[in-house]
């Protein structure tokens, strides 16, 4: 199986840097592996404790030395990390990525049986990106997955995706599918390992994962445009009938919160502390 994986913004470093017209300097952004996209990889590394899966992490990034890659090996323990790294795939939008990870995809050994992706990246928002690559790879598409499971004799995969519809309770749908298939992963996904047998292989499988995260760039293969083998009218820029109108700037929330640090080995800010919590909780009860 394969994981699209993104290298995002670390938008809790509080340190986003921006260009002249207003978008993302990415090269002065601290960046980090999307939490979506650390989700997707959770949920791969379910399928090889459970089904002995052999997974792919694939990523399109200008940085050579994609650290989110290295995490997400840390987080499913995977055994092949592709980068797609050209100046071609500059300004893509998501049908010009999609195009990419859909040729480097194709560049994996082996058929992939599923791909999986997060639900959004924290700096597009789109959600369109994983869609684009199962249309474009002609994956079935399932969407919002909140759990799974694989009959490896029949060759399906039975899904449960949660629904969520504005002003209706929300909806838990079963669905099953041949393989191939592409999924996105719900944000809400949480997997557990019900068996001794299965807790072991987790834990066995973590420590393999740290261990190959500290040499990630062993495994690690870079494709750019003429390895991929894309029609560069398909990708980057090129390959981008978005048109971005206008980019501005989110405004800075104001702080609503005072801080205060106290230092614990100090007996009056330990009575300070005391004194407060007592305050707030005599003004939590009810008379």
């Amino acid at each position: 199986m394969a994981v699209v994986v993104k290298l995002e913004p670390d938008f809790s470093e509080g340190s986003i840097s921006y260009n002249p017209d207003g978008t993302l300097n990415r090269n002065e952004t601290k960046s980090t592996l999307g939490p979506h996209s650390r989700i997707a990889a959770q949920a791969a590394f379910y399928a090889k404790v459970k089904y002995g899966a052999r997974i792919s992490v694939a990523s399109m990034s200008g940085h050579v030395a994609n650290t989110a890659l290295q995490q997400a090996m840390q987080t499913c323990d995977a055994e092949v990390l592709h980068l797609y790294n050209d100046v071609l795939f500059a300004g893509a939008d998501t049908l010009g990525t999609a195009e990419t990870l859909k040729a480097g995809i194709s560049k994996m050994e082996g058929k992939m049986d599923i791909v999986f992706s997060g639900h959004r990246a924290s700096d597009g928002e789109t959600g369109q990106t994983g869609p684009q690559i199962a249309w474009k790879l002609g994956f079935p598409f399932l969407g919002h997955v909140i759990s799974y499971d694989v009959n490896l004799e029949k060759r399906t995969i039975t899904v449960k995706r949660l629904l969520s519809l504005q002003g209706m309770p929300d909806v838990i749908e079963e669905v099953e599918a041949p393989l191939p298939v592409f999924i996105a992963i719900d944000p809400s996904y949480k997997h557990s390992f019900d068996t001794v047998s299965e807790r072991l292989t987790s834990e066995k499988y973590q420590r393999e994962a740290y261990e190959r995260a500290k040499n990630y760039k062993d495994r690690l293969q870079v494709f750019n445009s003429e390895k991929l083998g894309v029609n560069r009218g398909l990708i980057g820029l090129a390959g981008s009938p978005t048109i971005v109108y206008d980019v501005q700037r989110v405004p800075k929330g104001k702080a609503t919160r005072h801080a205060e640090v106290l230092d614990g080995s100090n007996p009056e800010h330990i009575r300070k502390a005391v004194a407060r919590m007592r305050e707030a909780l005599s003004a939590m009860v009810t008379k």
